[in-house]
């Protein structure tokens, strides 16, 4: 006779097998002796190929830590970190990482900001004309999908923040890496920009079939552009729990209103702030409300 937690265990352990990004009890500490701070406690989390994951948590909560380790840019101190069956050791050309600033090079053009991942020695070796055009084909492809054609030849000074990011993107984007790493990549824009990038990055998902990883503040982005979205906890960093979108993968700004889509913002800010310890002491904001009007009346 089967048992349900028996296959649900068997489930949950090939999913993980087959993850595209696979983390198990994950460590990673700041500092030695008294003043070492644990940043990331036995995160364990799988992540399929294409699928679309979105970190969020209150500051200091390791999301960021835990991105930049997937990235290589940061080792681990216990646990595994493998994407793609391959034990992470340091930064490759099969992740490609966004972050906040655009660090475009000022002095290149747009197009040619695109094409600089190309110039590196690790997609130049064995390279042949074919490739070379190829590369080429590929960068004005980018442009257009980005909506890039008509500033082709502009500078990033010249360029809106908008604008910068979505160059930015196109440049991580230039090889093909099956692992993008996005963060906080839209959190300098304007909302109205904001909303724009949101339905452009989902796009370019659908497209390249690309697995991202999408770090955010913003528990309305994180949703809307998630298929689950991970909530992590501070001090030390850790996952707290995992929410699955109900949403499918054809999204509209509309689907932000839905009572669904409410009632999972209105839980995961409640988690949020029942994790970080910042609840809102209303009895207290009355308290001082009221002082204030008395002073006035004085």
């Amino acid at each position: 006779m089967s048992h349900p937690e028996h296959a649900q265990a068997a489930g949950a352990a090939d999913a993980h097998a087959q993850a595209h990004i696979r983390c198990s009890g994950l460590w990673k500490h700041y500092g030695r002796g008294p003043s070492r701070m644990t940043a990331l406690q036995a995160v364990d989390l799988a992540i399929a190929p294409n699928e679309f994951v979105t970190l969020v948590g209150a500051s200091g909560c390791g999301k960021s830590t835990l991105l930049r380790t997937i990235g290589g840019l940061e080792s681990h101190d216990a646990g595994e970190l493998v994407v793609d069956g391959r034990a992470v050791d340091g930064p490759g050309p099969d992740r490609a990482m966004v972050f906040q600033h655009y660090s475009l090079y000022p002095w290149l053009t747009v197009i040619d900001n695109i094409k600089f991942s190309r110039r590196l020695a690790v997609h130049t070796q064995d390279r042949s004309s074919a490739d070379v055009e190829a590369a080429s084909g590929r960068a004005d492809a980018l442009l257009r999908l980005m909506g890039l054609g008509h500033v082709a030849h502009a500078y990033p000074g010249q360029l809106s923040g908008g604008m910068q990011q979505r160059v930015a993107i196109a440049r991580a984007l230039m090889s093909r890496p099956p692992v993008l790493l996005m963060d906080e990549p839209f959190g300098a824009l304007d909302a109205q920009t904001r909303e724009v990038m949101h339905d452009l990055i989902l796009h370019v998902h659908r497209l390249e079939r690309t697995t991202i990883v999408f770090v955010t503040h913003d528990v309305e982005e994180a949703l809307y552009l998630g298929q689950r979205v991970v909530l992590m906890a501070p001090r030390p960093g850790r996952i707290d729990s995992i929410h699955a979108v109900p949403l499918g993968p054809r999204r509209s700004q509309d689907m932000k209103l839905a009572p669904e889509f409410v009632a999972l913002k209105r839980e995961v800010l409640a988690r949020i702030r029942a994790t970080s310890g910042l609840q809102t002491d209303h009895e207290l904001l009355e308290q001082l409300s009221q002082a204030a009007t008395l002073d006035q009346t004085r």
